[in-house]
């Protein structure tokens, strides 16, 4: 069980699937999170229509505050043999930076973790560098150290 009431405070967003609306809003608050890559909008633009229409194997979820899209999760699904079942991998958490502090990371996080419950996720893993000690105040526990190789 999460324990996101014990460690975050309320704030008044509003969850909810993003739609293909929330395209311009997402595409701001990606640039916030890119180190790695340069957003780039064509590429983000065929990709996040398939996850915003249920097409692909992805949860995306945006958070509403004042009726301004503040921040997302994208959640991939797979299943796997070793967790006999689908296993959940958190790709992307984005909360914008004037939004951080009041709770929406975590409120993202638990309704994530509400919606890979109830499609029968066996497990669901996130990748940080930098921000373990905020998944881990949510109760993950580091397992694996994370390797990646890139390709042009």
């Amino acid at each position: 069980m999460s324990t996101t009431e014990a460690t975050s405070p309320t704030s008044q967003a509003i969850i909810r699937p993003a739609r293909a609306d929330d395209a311009d809003a997402v595409f701001g608050l990606l640039n916030e999170l890119a180190e790695s890559y340069l957003p780039d909008r064509e590429a983000f633009d065929l990709t996040f229509d398939a996850f915003a229409s249920g097409d692909a194997n992805a949860l995306i979820l945006v958070a509403e505050l004042g009726g301004v899209v503040r921040g997302y999760v994208l959640t991939t699904i797979t299943r796997l043999l070793y967790t006999n079942g689908s296993s959940a991998h958190l790709q992307e958490l984005v909360v914008e930076s004037s939004a951080q502090g009041v709770g929406i990371g975590s409120q993202l996080v638990e309704s994530i973790e509400r919606e890979c419950r109830a499609r029968g996720v066996r497990q669901l893993t996130v990748a940080s560098r930098r921000s373990a000690g905020f998944y881990e105040r949510l109760g993950y526990l580091s397992t694996a150290d994370f390797l990646k190789r890139t390709f042009d």
